[in-house]
């Protein structure tokens, strides 16, 4: 019967197959994760973004990284390496000469296929004469030959090597292990031993050790627990905090402190360096000995935020650890901004301790954007742009141009533009405003509903509402073309009449401008067009009247006017009454009614039909937002001082800026590229009444483009629940139908036993 029979490789073959396999597994999937991608292509994105951030940090930091880096260089040389071992070993493979040959009894006897059996007994005997042992042959030769003459003259094994191609019958299945059978030698036990002993029992629990103990002190987000516990513990200690508390409380972390990261370092002079920047700084709170305040770890990051902010100079000794605090500080005040919602959270589900104030919260996106941009709160947003100091600012601020924010300096005419801007050669202007029109012109759209309601309009006490905001980002040098497209068409009023000339008056008064909420804009058009409108109504009779005798007016166009009037009228009158005098009969006024409630039902089955496309469309954009997955590769930031490219993110949130709550759990948007669509969930509040609340939309990167959309809520009473509902009241003639059929059935059978009786 056959078996399995397993034997080391001492050829050594198999083990090629083996190596050969597993080198492939390797050095295939490196090739494809590991391989540097075009350098060419990122430097010709870098070419392309240089005339406007060319003069920011990261980039001149990006160019020497690129220029100096051998990384990309090691990682071809080493998969390229691989990749000859690889096939040094495939065609070692190819060269193997196949162990397994088929036995054929006719070769080992020398004899053709096909030989009768008296050939091949004749060429036996020869044989045996020839290799049997008693003669001086060899016994295995000679053992091969007898098998062969019993395959070919014996039945049964004629029949076994025909059938199995053995004339023993099956053999035992043979299963080569792919190691060398030196390993399994006696002399190199203690060797072999020592090496798996050391590789399982060593180096890979200690491995297994190190990473679990790492990715235990993390976050999601990369953030250490110990940090985030200590936001939580300021952040419930101090419900209202402010900008100097915030400052000290992000500095604090556990990122900056050399025992618990590697990354940061204390060095011998900052014992020299870090007082000089203190006394340079001046009142930072030094003396406060609460800790982790007075840590030096914490001292030290807290100075070097405070000298980035105020844009000060540092030595070359303590730069790069700058720059290193800086470039954690974004990811440390969202995880701030985190621990402030989950706080939230808990004080209106729990209750028993106060929430963090929304102007903490609100802190900690501003300092976000104060460290991207690195300046202090007090500063104005015209120095986000290149070339402009504190000096220039007075030329903004002066009482003709009075531009104090990116939107003023957006509004302005080209020529006073230029003549604002004067101490600017033209290459810098040119730099200017190439940077300007690379700056975000966010529009924000709400919605507001009760989604899976009947009526989703209709708030109610306790309901869950749902405000879509439709988010449509574009540069502003769409803004400008907007202006300059729109100029123009204000100047044309020398030879217009006086009604004409008002009418422009008020459209240029009512224009909105390009960073004002574009909803009120429109408003205010449609109410000058509908005063417009009033104005060149024909008047009646009696205010015509009026008119003439105000001098208003001239008395012929007004008695035109009024005569039209009276005709217009007169035919309409005759029209109704011929309308009425034909509606005499009943019948008529039947039949034109249900024309009438049949319309109305149409158009309310039209209008639930089209409520129900526009849910069903929404619930498909929610799953496909759920399963797909989006880049938050967005747009590079202009940040003159950011040691790192950053991209465009935003919070957007829903706030009761009057209690100073949040209402929504604040989103941040990090796929914003041209337009994103954002559901912003809460309860409606428990009493009826109107609330004022405020969509409030917040970069992360740039000062002075935050937006606050008012968000009026109307709530209404709660329909009460009805204990019997009418789908499940059923008709009392229906159930007597269903008795009577019953009953009827009974009856039926009791005669049909009657009849076979």
């Amino acid at each position: 019967m056959a078996g399995q029979q397993f034997q080391y490789d001492d050829s050594g073959n198999t083990f090629f197959y083996f190596l050969t396999s597993f080198v492939g597994l390797i050095v295939i999937p490196a090739t494809y994760y590991l391989w540097p991608r075009d350098q060419n292509a990122e430097q010709l994105r870098l070419k392309s973004l240089r005339k406007v951030h060319g003069r920011c940090l990261w980039y001149c930091l990006r160019l020497m990284k690129s220029q100096q880096s051998i990384i990309p260089t090691l990682k071809k040389a080493a998969l390229l390496f691989g990749w000859a071992v690889f096939l040094l070993l495939a065609y070692k493979v190819s060269k193997l000469d196949r162990e397994y040959q088929e036995y054929n009894p006719y070769e080992v006897l020398g004899l053709d296929q096909g030989a009768s059996v008296s050939e091949i007994k004749k060429q036996y005997r020869l044989l045996s004469l020839k290799f049997h042992p008693d003669k001086g042959g060899d016994e295995d030769l000679f053992m091969r030959i007898a098998k062969a003459h019993s395959a070919l003259t014996n039945d049964e094994s004629r029949q076994n090597w025909e059938t199995y191609g053995n004339p023993d019958g099956p053999k035992a299945t043979s299963f080569g292990i792919a190691l060398p059978a030196w390993i399994v030698d006696s002399k190199n036990s203690m060797l072999v031993l020592l090496v798996y002993g050391l590789a399982f029992m060593v180096i890979l629990p200690v491995v297994v050790g190190t990473w679990w103990y790492r990715s235990i002190r993390y976050s999601g987000d990369q953030i250490l627990i110990n940090t985030t516990q200590l936001f939580m513990h300021f952040m419930y200690k101090t419900p209202n905090m402010n900008m100097k508390r915030l400052s000290m409380v992000l500095t604090a972390a556990f990122e900056f402190d050399p025992r618990s990261n590697k990354e940061a370092t204390i060095r011998p002079t900052d014992n020299i360096q870090v007082p000089q920047l203190i006394r340079e700084l001046g009142n930072i709170n030094v003396k406060k000995k609460e800790p982790p305040f007075c840590y030096p770890y914490s001292l030290k990051a807290r100075v070097l935020v405070l000298a980035h902010l105020a844009r000060m100079e540092v030595s070359d000794d303590i730069e790069e650890d700058q720059r290193f605090v800086v470039r954690k500080s974004p990811a440390l005040l969202q995880e701030m901004v985190n621990v402030g919602c989950q706080l939230t959270m808990m004080a209106n589900s729990r209750g028993g301790f106060h929430a963090p104030r929304l102007v903490s919260i609100e802190n900690c996106m501003k300092l976000t954007q104060m460290i991207v941009q690195g300046l202090q709160e007090s500063k104005s947003p015209l120095l986000q742009l290149p070339h402009f100091e504190e000096e220039h600012l007075r030329y903004c601020v002066s009482k003709k141009y009075k531009v104090r924010s990116l939107q003023d300096l957006v509004s302005l005419k080209d020529s006073d533009r230029r003549s604002m801007l004067r101490f600017l050669g033209e290459e810098k202007y040119d730099e200017v405003m190439a940077v300007l029109a690379s700056f975000p012109s966010i529009t924000m759209d709400t919605k507001l509903q009760v989604l899976d309601d009947e009526d989703s309009n209709n708030i109610t006490a306790g309901s869950i509402v749902t405000v879509t905001v439709t988010l449509t980002r574009k540069r502003m040098a769409e803004v400008f073309e907007k202006e300059q497209n729109v100029t123009p068409c204000l100047g044309v009023g020398e030879e217009a009449s006086t009604e004409d000339a008002v009418a422009q008056g008020d459209v240029s008064k009512t224009k909105a401008k390009v960073w004002q909420n574009k909803t009120k804009a429109a408003k205010k058009t449609k109410q000058s067009k509908k005063k417009k409108l009033t104005k060149k109504k024909p008047l009646p009779l009696p205010a015509a009247k009026a008119k003439q005798a105000n001098g208003s007016a001239s008395g012929s166009e007004v008695v035109a006017v009024a005569k039209e009037d009276e005709e217009d009228r007169s035919d309409k009158g005759s029209e109704s009454e011929e309308c009425e005098g034909n509606k005499d009969s009943p019948s008529e006024r039947d039949e034109e009614s249900d024309k009438q409630s049949d319309t109305e039902q149409d158009e309310i089955a039209g209008d639930d039909e089209e409520e129900w496309e526009a849910l069903q469309q929404s619930v498909q954009r929610r799953e496909r937002a759920l399963l797909e997955t989006k880049s938050k590769v967005t747009h590079p930031v202009y940040s003159l001082y950011y040691p790192e490219e950053k991209h465009e993110w935003w919070w957007l949130y829903i706030a009761d800026r009057k209690d100073q709550t949040l209402v929504s759990m604040p989103y941040h948007v990090c796929t914003l590229k041209d337009t994103e669509e954002v559901e912003l969930k809460f309860p409606a509040p428990s009493k009826t009444g109107n609330y004022q609340y405020s969509v409030i939309l917040r970069s992360d990167s740039y000062l002075g483009l935050d937006q606050i959309r008012p968000l009026k809520l109307e709530v209404h009473e709660a329909k009460a629940v009805l204990d019997n509902h009418p789908q499940w009241d059923i008709p009392e003639t229906e159930e007597e139908d269903e008795e009577q059929e019953d009953s009827d059935g009974i009856e039926e059978s009791e005669e049909e036993d009657e009849d076979n009786d």
